[in-house]
């Protein structure tokens, strides 16, 4: 269970990660060393996964954005596996999550351009190991992208 404290201070850094210790320890209320103790043991037990910066993916040349439901053909581990490796190792999937419901995972991928998208469903997705078939849909207009958790 978290303290009143550590939820602070997991507000703070989830609002600026880049705060430093003595302005993280102003915002939650306590002094610096305490305040360094704690952010250590939340990263330690795996509460604070690590720190990020946030790309503006347009800036850097990729303007799709999509999600495309995956089926697999067998459902084996062995197969599972190969496919997992797959999507890893590709960098425009951004996102993987096994879902519950019509269909396996949901990928989320970048893209440059439609080209490049249809490249990577049609060249490299369709070939991924028991890749069955696939749905897409393209993002029009992102209007809240990973919020805070609420803690």
């Amino acid at each position: 269970m978290l303290t009143p404290t550590e939820r602070a201070i997991l507000k703070e850094l989830q609002k600026a990660g880049r705060l430093s210790n003595v302005e993280l320890a102003q915002r939650a209320g306590l002094s610096e060393s305490p305040c360094l103790r704690r952010v250590k043991h939340l990263e330690a037990t795996g509460i604070i996964k690590g720190y990020t910066a946030i790309i503006d993916q347009r800036k850097v040349g990729f303007d799709v954005t999509a999600f495309i439901q995956v089926n697999l053909d067998q459902r084996s581990e062995t197969e599972t596996k190969k496919f997992l490796k797959a999507v890893r190792q590709e960098d425009r999937i951004i996102d993987c999550t096994a879902m519950s419901g019509g269909y396996d995972y949901l990928l989320k991928v970048i893209a440059q351009n439609i080209d490049d998208f249809a490249d990577l469903t049609m060249r490299r997705l369709l070939r991924f190991p028991g890749v069955k078939d696939v749905s897409s849909a393209f993002v029009l207009e992102e209007l809240k992208t990973r919020g805070p958790i609420p803690v």
